[in-house]
């Protein structure tokens, strides 16, 4: 997109926002920015696009959609922005360039290259990649517990991929934000929902087996965007391959269930050692060479004290 475009854009998106219109149509304006727009700082500043999109993000009652898009919008912009000036040499602090249209303040510290900005590092295989070896800042969030579980689940998604890690993050840190205002995690991260919910997508995301969860949801396409990808059970995030073998393995469980069960012949003569009642199930089968005797296993209708005798 070229600076007009880009304007007209915003302006569509602060007419959209403004009329209320549906989720959906903010989120293809969102879209188009977040696939139209090569960031630059130049750019940024003149069409004033990143305060825009920033001011979408923390409008009161928006769909958490919505929010979390343009969340991973102004963290992939800055981090673009961060990497150009690190590429340049004009680096500043990871937190000084502001993508939301208003200039960074001068800052006396000597300026840094953020960690975040880097692509996947050359020499790493991709197999054993993890938020340490990608030496991303997880200090993305001031409460500890939080941050850590963005590094699961970057962790998860990461494994086998190519992905620059300043993508990864991003994703990581929406599909956190989405557990985090799930219903039922009270917005904290020490209740059950929360944990159970981390977990369970960490383990699915680590899957061997399903290389194809983790391109689906970096790639954010329904039902795999943030908000909709903590709300599915866990049968939904499995590989379609994986979902057949389940079900084949519940049609056989079934049919083995309905077959009959050996006749068991009921006697009132054997007593049971424990209750001491005369209603004793029995079977018998030959464990032993031929002229030996069988072996009777017994059950107590009463009690359900099992033995066995030759």
């Amino acid at each position: 997109m070229d600076r007009r475009e880009i304007q007209a854009k915003g302006a569509q998106l602060q007419k959209a926002v403004a009329a209320k219109e549906p989720s959906s149509n903010i989120i293809a304006i969102l879209n188009d920015l977040k696939t139209g727009i090569k960031p630059t700082e130049e750019l940024l500043r003149a069409t004033l696009i990143g305060k825009i999109v920033n001011k979408v993000k923390g409008i009161q009652g928006i769909d958490p959609s919505v929010s979390q898009l343009a969340s991973e919008i102004i963290h992939r912009w800055r981090t673009t922005v961060n990497e150009q000036k690190v590429a340049s040499g004009t680096s500043t602090p990871a937190n000084g360039a502001k993508v939301n249209g208003n200039a960074s303040a001068p800052s006396s510290k000597p300026s840094t290259p953020t960690p975040k900005a880097a692509s996947p590092p050359s020499g790493i295989d991709p197999a054993k990649r993890t938020w340490k070896l990608d030496k991303v800042d997880m200090e993305v969030l001031p409460d500890k517990a939080r941050n850590n579980c963005i590094g699961l689940l970057y962790d998860g998604l990461v494994q086998n991929t190519t992905f620059p890690a300043a993508d990864v993050l991003a994703k990581a840190t929406a599909i956190e934000n989405a557990v985090f205002e799930l219903p039922g995690a009270d917005k904290s991260s020490t209740s059950q929902t929360y944990k159970v919910k981390i977990r369970s997508l960490y383990q699915n995301l680590r899957n061997k087996s399903n290389p194809g969860l983790r391109i689906s949801v970096m790639r954010g396409k329904a039902p795999f965007t943030p908000y909709e990808l903590v709300r599915l059970d866990a049968d939904k995030l499995k590989s379609a391959e994986q979902q057949e073998e389940d079900q084949r393995l519940a049609k056989e469980n079934m049919a083995n269930a309905m077959v009959a069960q050996e006749e068991r012949s009921v006697s009132t003569s054997l007593e049971c050692g424990k209750c001491h009642e005369k209603k004793v199930s029995y079977t018998q089968a030959q464990t032993r060479s031929a002229d030996e005797p069988m072996t009777t296993f017994c059950e107590c209708l009463n009690c359900g004290n099992r033995w066995k005798f030759s």
